[in-house]
């Protein structure tokens, strides 16, 4: 299994040349996403045992199955959830860290491959206006990101006094956490798994501001138990920006550790035109980017920043002898990724966006999030030309809501599947205040707007 020998051969040739057609598409089409299970049985069934089976046998399973039960997010018309569409570098370059197999723990095992993502990190940090001592590492997603941030968060808070009044028996209640009523869900996860409560502020308008959060700490009973906010810089369903700069005041003069969620929209603080809406997260004590999402990077990547990484690399560093080798002596200095989330073994998951933008530098980056930002207004006109559609919201980002006038939620629910089927769009409904709504979600650059007036177009009448 480890030899080069014949079948290695053909499986190279076979595997590469699929790679490479599937590369080759332009458009990369919808596919067609779940199937019932009975249907993969009655092809998988029997093909694990003892006994191997021809490599070409094996990929033509996957070419005839698996891959055509996969909505691909890479395509300009996948238009739900939050959508994937990696650059052809990355995609590339991702498949030469596969075959690489670097463990990209520590410096000591692959100091070149960290020193790449460190500029990557560094340039987020900049782009952010994070001081030249920021850093971090690269995780999986924005649920690994957001609980690695957190915890630095309710360690630094557990050092602080007075967090918390006892009750009559001299219990301290839980910490609990501001968040927006907005947040991601992994952030609401995130405090259960770290057994810290949710401070939910609510807004008319959605956005965590800093006079709406100060607001709610003075009417709180106990105001001491909070030790942290998060703000979240493009909520996933709408995409709106927090006022971080007023979150971020609050935070400061309160002394609560200040986390920005930018999982979505943290990517277009490369974008000039759009560096205004990030006002205030140069103050973030920790700041979380998925380039799997608009940096055009392959599943799965996410960018962990921390102003000061000294704090989480205290939190995260794991003890054992057998990893002393990479702490001590002339590696004690040297910059482990492994120290700054809660992670231990790590693919050099960076690295892909380091080989892309540097082959296509930033300003190609910056001119891809705009297009995806002219695309969402340029849509929001389109819907206020439209007697029976009604914008719910002006668009933030790249997230446009909307809602057909006298649909209910069967309605939304064919017109998506109808939308689907006839390979249209992936555009999937979504909630509003408890009330069924469209949404489209631009990340794609070639999205165009004659495929959003035909998916409008649909929804002119009852499906």
């Amino acid at each position: 299994m480890h030899t080069v020998d014949r079948t290695t051969e053909q499986m190279i040739r076979s595997v590469l040349a699929y790679a490479e057609n599937r590369l080759r598409l332009d458009p990369v089409p919808l596919d067609r996403g779940a199937r019932p299970p009975e249907d993969f049985e009655a092809v998988f069934g029997g093909l694990l045992g003892e006994q191997g089976t021809d490599p070409d046998q094996v990929l033509g399973i996957y070419t005839s199955t698996i891959a055509p039960a996969v909505i691909s997010a890479d395509s300009p018309r996948f238009l739900g959830f939050i959508p994937s569409a990696p650059t052809k570098a990355a995609l590339l370059f991702d498949m030469l860290v596969s075959c690489a197999s670097i463990q990209g723990i520590s410096w000591l095992e692959a100091a070149g491959a960290v020193h790449a993502e460190n500029q990557v990190l560094r340039l987020l940090a900049d782009h952010a206006g994070l001081p030249p001592t920021a850093g971090g590492a690269f995780v999986s997603g924005g649920s690994a990101g957001n609980l690695s941030a957190l915890a630095v968060a309710r360690e630094a808070a557990k050092t602080r006094s007075g967090t918390g009044v006892p009750d009559v028996a001299g219990r301290r209640p839980r910490l609990r956490v501001a968040v927006g009523s907005d947040a991601h869900s992994s952030v609401v996860n995130t405090l259960r798994l770290l057994e810290l409560e949710a401070f939910v502020v609510r807004t008319p308008d959605h956005r965590l501001t800093g006079p709406a959060l100060r607001e709610a700490i003075d009417m709180d009973g106990n105001p001491g138990s909070v030790v942290a906010v998060v703000a979240t810089a493009g909520t996933t369903n709408a995409g709106i920006v927090d006022d971080l700069h007023g979150v971020g005041e609050v935070a400061r003069e309160l002394g609560w550790w200040f986390h920005v969620d930018g999982a979505y929209g943290g990517a277009a603080l490369l974008s000039p035109a759009l560096r205004h809406l990030f006002a205030g997260i140069e103050l973030a004590d920790s700041l979380i980017v998925d380039p799997h999402k608009w940096l055009f990077t392959p599943f799965d990547c996410c960018a962990l920043v921390y102003r000061d990484p000294g704090r989480a690399r205290s939190v995260h560093t794991q003890d054992a002898s057998y990893l002393d080798v990479i702490h001590e002596g002339q590696h004690a200095a040297e910059w482990n990724p492994t120290d700054y989330a809660y992670h231990l073994t790590r693919r050099a998951r960076g690295l892909p966006l380091w080989f892309s933008l540097a082959v296509h530098g930033t300003a190609a980056y910056a001119e891809a999030i705009d297009r995806a930002v002219t695309l969402a207004r340029l849509t929001a006109e389109e819907i206020h030309r439209r007697p029976h559609l009604e914008l719910i919201r002006e668009p933030d980002l790249s997230i446009v809501l909307f809602r057909r006038l006298g649909w209910d939620s069967g309605d939304y629910a064919r017109w998506a599947e109808d939308l689907h089927r006839d390979d249209v769009a992936f555009i999937p409904p979504t909630s509003w205040e408890g009330e069924v709504v469209g949404r489209f979600a631009f990340l794609h650059p070639h999205t165009t707007m004659d495929l959003v007036c035909e998916i409008l177009d649909r929804a002119a009448s009852p499906p």
